[in-house]
């Protein structure tokens, strides 16, 4: 890290000293200046960590910025307070969400946080996280995104915010007609320009741009995939977690132009919002001006997990934009052909994860197997007894999460990588008269061992145990690629011969064995293999 440079302020210089005298006041210090793209910042220091909030890694996305790939940071002079966190990206909060946010969410919003050991001397490795909420919500404040546990085991950590919504998904002929660069997806542009970010600048943390790790939870490990397929992201990272991301469907997944399998495209959708804003039958510039000129409040609308917009004529794409140029195609399509990042992997589900079915009949459902409709019953019904309402969350989940993490990590070992597949099944003590088992999104405090933030008095220690096993296996990782270590029960990459995955179970404890759920798996795995076969998904 830099030293604090003669330009910085006598205040903030006596600030510092002040803060490395035991009794001065506040347990927090005050780190020295480190020098970024922009300008000079001090962040904070305690408990053998030292942590920068706020830090931006683009110009604020508004006015003519808005709809416009980030753009290089705004320089500042002096020295720039990284104490805390800055705005969350527009959206409408999700009552409950499993991450509250901690700000008040703002179209200003590019900002990243770094945690990092107090005392660093050798290149950390550096894991960077991508948070989930479907697109819609999410943000890097939240207490469960904390990175401190990481940082006391040599890692540094980085968090930031992508744009959300019709912010980070937008298309309309205005927009392509005015030339201004990459359309569409700005909310995997934010990404992309935080990963450059990290590459440019973590070294002055400790960092080493050399061992990065991306990591990211539901649409956060979606992008991880995203990013794995894009030509845009190629050499940003070289290891990757995704929890619960899918891997065979993209979340939105609409094409840039033109109509695909009956669907409308993107732009079709932005003029169809355009028109809800009474903007409509003017020149291409007057309509891109107005719909800058917007409020942001009308722009984000009510969209969040709860609702996505109207479906019977869109005004919001859902998500990644097809515009073969960031997005090129769904992920398992680029593995297939070989065109996706091979690094190695740890990959997982949650035992109780998403699960969504639209049959309405048992029938119906095992009829759309196909040709594997006998061995989905033999897997999923063997005794003819269960409901529709049982078994159709299994499909449900074993379709759009449990099938796809294992295909990612068969393609991962096809293509000559380690591959480290999971399922993750501790539920809180205090959770289980509710849950059956852990749901979506309910692994992220154990990875991040945070479970004190998330449970607070109710918190036990077979909870801190599971977080500390968990956690354990995720710093590994970002070591070398490998979550094994001594003390902690072997997890052996994954091989497509065995079909192993590791469970980590409502004890506390780690297994290693076949997977329990290979029949169902199997059974997705031909349909779906059979779709991803089709020309539209290549």
């Amino acid at each position: 890290m830099s030293m604090q440079r003669a330009s910085t302020t006598l205040a903030i210089a006596m600030t510092c000293v002040a803060a490395m005298v035991p009794g001065t006041g506040a347990a927090q210090g005050v780190t020295p200046a480190v020098q970024v793209e922009g300008g000079s910042v001090t962040g904070t220091t305690g408990a053998g960590v030292a942590v920068f909030k706020g830090i931006p890694f683009a110009a604020p996305p508004v006015g003519p910025l808005r709809w416009r790939a980030p753009q290089p940071v705004q320089t500042w002079s002096g020295v720039r307070a990284a104490d805390r966190f800055g705005h969350d990206c527009m959206q409408l909060p999700f009552p409950s969400d499993a991450a509250p946010l901690g700000t008040t969410p703002a179209e200003d919003c590019l900002v990243l946080n770094v945690w990092r050991p107090a005392a660093s001397a050798a290149p950390k490795p550096v894991l960077v996280w991508i948070y989930g909420g479907g697109f819609v919500n999410g943000g890097s404040s939240p207490a469960v995104y904390d990175g401190s546990a990481f940082a006391r085991q040599d890692v540094v950590f980085v968090s930031f915010n992508y744009r959300l919504g019709r912010f980070g998904f937008f298309a309309h002929p205005a927009l392509s007609a005015a030339n201004e660069g990459p359309l569409g997806n700005y909310a995997l542009l934010d990404q992309i320009a935080a990963l450059q970010w990290v590459r440019a600048n973590i070294a002055k943390f400790g960092g080493d741009p050399a061992q990065v790790t991306l990591m990211g939870e539901s649409a956060g490990g979606a992008s991880v995939l995203n990013l794995m397929a894009s030509p845009m992201a190629k050499g940003l990272f070289a290891r990757a977690i995704v929890m619960s991301g899918g891997g065979r469907t993209l979340i939105g997944g609409v094409p840039l132009r033109g109509e695909a399998g009956g669907r409308p495209s993107a732009e079709t959708i932005g003029v169809n919002f355009a028109t809800t804003q009474g903007i409509a039958g003017r020149s291409d510039a007057e309509t891109l001006a107005a719909l800058r000129a917007l409020p942001a409040d009308q722009v984000r609308g009510e969209l969040n997990l709860a609702y996505r917009g109207p479906v019977d004529v869109p005004t919001y794409a859902g998500g990644p934009i097809v515009d073969g140029r960031i997005v090129v195609g769904t992920t398992d399509g680029a593995m297939r052909r070989g065109t996706a990042m091979a690094v190695p992997m740890m990959v997982g589900t949650t035992d109780a994860d998403i699960a969504g079915f639209g049959e309405t009949s048992k029938e119906g459902l095992f009829a759309s197997f196909g040709a594997q409709a006998d061995a989905a019953r033999a897997a999923y019904d063997p005794a003819g007894t269960q409901e529709l309402a049982a078994v159709g969350p299994e499909v449900g989940r074993d379709r759009l999460m449990h099938e796809p993490a294992r295909l990612v990590a068969q393609e991962t070992q096809r293509a000559g990588q380690p591959a480290y597949l999971y399922r993750f099944g501790y539920v809180a003590q205090s959770m289980r008269k509710d849950w059956s088992g852990a749901p979506h999104a309910t692994d992220i405090p154990y990875f991040f061992d945070t479970v004190a933030a998330k449970y607070g008095a109710a918190l036990t220690p077979q909870d801190a145990r599971a977080a500390q096993l968990a956690n354990r296996y995720v710093v590994n990782f970002v070591r070398k690629g490998d979550p094994n270590a001594p003390g902690l029960p072997r997890w052996p990459a994954f091989d497509a011969r065995r079909g192993a995955v590791q469970l980590l179970q409502a004890d506390a404890s780690a297994i290693n064995g076949v997977d329990p759920l290979k029949a169902r798996l199997d059974a997705v795995q031909g349909p779906a293999d059979a779709v991803a076969a089709g020309p539209e998904r290549r």
